[in-house]
């Protein structure tokens, strides 16, 4: 069987590369989605502040997001994705355990940061592979499939850590020695399952330069910029969770109810996109974001807070996924790894300011101040991304109606 037909066939309806992918972000989600959840309540048994907090997961996020740009171009020069996707998952597996030995807040970032730079050298190869694997009137499907396993992983590891956690109370160490497993796994499935997505030679990237992309697209990193200015660490919602009275063993559980919602809505989501169009979900996502977020600034209730949860995975449904589908219809098939790797760069790098203010926020003014700036920010965002659409700056064409079933 050739490389080429084996990469057509498809797995429950979905192209086989994109099922596998999925697999492997499922399993490594479930690793870093198990740290993740207990990680603010960990770093603060080590004496860290809500700024020290913030900052770490700013800094590791942000400055290996440089890596996501160069990976995406480099992808695209030697027309591979598969190379750079085994390298950052190899970083997440190996390192993820390591969080068991640290004792300050510094080791933790300088865990954190490696272990992202892994992240930032698959993402835009990944992304990329997700793209050139899709046919052109299914991306949105594609890339909602993808969020939705991506998302499962993030159901499972915080279950998972809460189940620890109930039968050795307090015990975060052991919670990272035991995340180590479901990432080796998904190492697996990329080295094994994954093939590359075929290209033309003329698809191979030559030279280029900021001129290749479009106005459309550099508009659209605009929007990005300015919503992701107020889109601060997910670490600083848990805190909140904690200051209204949550046990710190339930943490994991309200996180899990925000990815199970976001798994159930993202494939429909991705559907719907490729039906109506991405901007219109773009917009709608940004403007129940700001409602959300001016939701956790103003309650003080336990049932309102789980409630705005929900409603948060059903805003990363309706623009995660959307949003790469989009970027990748905004620029050339040859340059897809560069524009995502470009647009993913942009979200990580602003996401350091962005973790910064909200963390200053929350330590210099109260615990309600952040999650307005998040709110106000948004609200500008789906404004400009309403000029976006209404002025014609999306692409404009025609998706061919095709037979969902076998598709």
């Amino acid at each position: 069987m050739s490389i080429e037909k084996e990469a057509k066939e498809k797995i429950i309806g979905i192209d086989r590369n994109i099922f596998f992918v999925g697999i492997t972000s499922f399993l490594t989600d479930t690793t870093t989605k198990m740290i993740y959840a207990i990680m603010p309540l960990f770093l603060m048994t080590l004496g860290a502040t809500k700024t020290e907090l913030s900052l770490i997961e700013g800094i590791a996020e942000s400055t290996a997001s440089v890596l996501k740009a160069l990976s995406g171009w480099w992808s695209d020069k030697i027309g591979k994705n598969k190379p750079f996707m085994i390298i950052g998952y190899t970083f997440t597996a190996i390192l993820s355990p390591l969080f068991a030995l640290v004792t300050s807040p510094l080791q933790v970032l300088l865990i954190r940061f490696t272990e992202r730079v892994g992240k930032g050298i698959r993402t835009a190869p990944r992304d990329s592979l997700v793209a050139a694997s899709s046919e052109e009137d299914t991306k949105g499907r594609g890339f909602g499939f993808h969020k939705a396993m991506d998302n499962s992983g993030a159901i499972l590891g915080p279950l998972l850590a809460f189940g620890i956690l109930g039968v050795f109370p307090g015990d975060y160490r052991r919670v990272f020695v035991f995340a180590a497993i479901p990432g080796l796994f998904g190492l697996i499935s990329i080295i094994f399952f994954v093939k590359e997505a075929k290209r033309d030679k003329e698809e191979i990237l030559g030279k280029i330069a900021l001129k290749d992309f479009s106005k459309k697209y550099y508009f659209f990193l605009g929007v990005i910029f300015l919503f992701t200015l107020g889109n601060s660490t997910d670490a600083l919602l848990l805190v909140k969770a904690s200051d209204l009275g949550i046990q710190a063993t339930y943490i994991p559980i309200i996180y899990l109810i925000f990815n199970s919602v976001s798994v159930i809505f993202a494939v429909p989501a991705g559907i719907l996109s490729d039906k109506i169009g991405r901007e219109r979900l773009i917009i709608f996502g940004y403007l129940l974001y700001s409602l959300i977020y001016f939701g956790f600034g103003r309650t003080n209730s336990q049932v309102v807070l789980i409630m705005l949860f929900a409603l948060y995975g059903l805003y990363s449904a309706a623009t995660d996924g959307v949003q790469k589908a989009l970027v990748s219809d905004l620029i050339d098939k040859n340059k897809r790894g560069t524009g995502l790797g470009i647009y993913n760069c942009l979200i990580g790098v602003t996401l350091l300011p962005a973790s910064v203010i909200a963390g200053l926020l929350y330590d210099k003014i109260n615990n309600r101040a952040p999650f307005y700036y998040g709110s106000i920010m948004a609200l500008v965002a789906a404004v400009f991304m309403m000029i976006f659409y209404t002025k014609g700056l999306g692409p404009v064409k025609k998706v061919k109606k095709h037979n969902m079933k076998g598709d």
